[in-house]
């Protein structure tokens, strides 16, 4: 397995504002750069985290990726805001969404989605929502001991190993 990692903009000294739309333009600009290459969707796995979770779903919707992978996903940005900041009105203070609740439905590609259980910034039952909303063929992987960041131990590599084995 190859992989592309990018930097987004407004993120360790890049330039540009890490905007909601921006951010979904960084990811299809490698999409892009990727198909220039030679390298088609259906040989592209889409890899989000956190934050990234948001833009992966964002781009994958209506496409033929080989598969997506969401690690510690949200709902949206919305719903994290009002589960730190019960009492603001949310919804109408936030500029950037990222709604992935409801684009997920449009994703046809095989998908993983991986939560930690103890994770402090994303609610677990986010993710677990994300599965729900998900179409098949979908997978999970939830760690009862991860937080945030989840640990790349044994178990979380054999899933994602395991996942990527039945793409092929």
């Amino acid at each position: 397995v190859n992989f592309l990692i990018i930097a987004w903009r407004g993120f360790n000294g890049n330039k540009g504002k890490p905007t909601e739309e921006g951010l979904y333009d960084d990811a299809r600009s490698a999409i892009r750069w990727l198909n220039n290459k030679g390298i088609s969707e259906e040989d592209i796995i889409l890899y989000g985290e956190s934050l990234g979770t948001g833009v992966v779903t964002e781009v994958a919707q209506n496409k033929n990726f080989a598969g997506i992978i969401l690690e510690a996903p949200f709902t949206s940005m919305i719903d994290v805001g009002q589960d730190k900041y019960p009492i603001l009105p949310v919804r109408f203070l936030l500029k950037d969404k990222y709604e992935s609740n409801k684009k997920i439905q449009n994703i046809k590609s095989p998908i993983l989605i991986m939560h930690g259980e103890v994770d402090n910034i994303v609610p677990f039952y986010m993710g677990k929502k994300m599965y729900e909303l998900a179409n098949e063929p979908k997978y999970f992987y939830f760690s009862e001991y991860d937080n945030h960041m989840m640990n790349y131990d044994e178990k979380l590599l054999k899933a994602l190993k395991n996942f990527i084995y039945s793409l092929n």
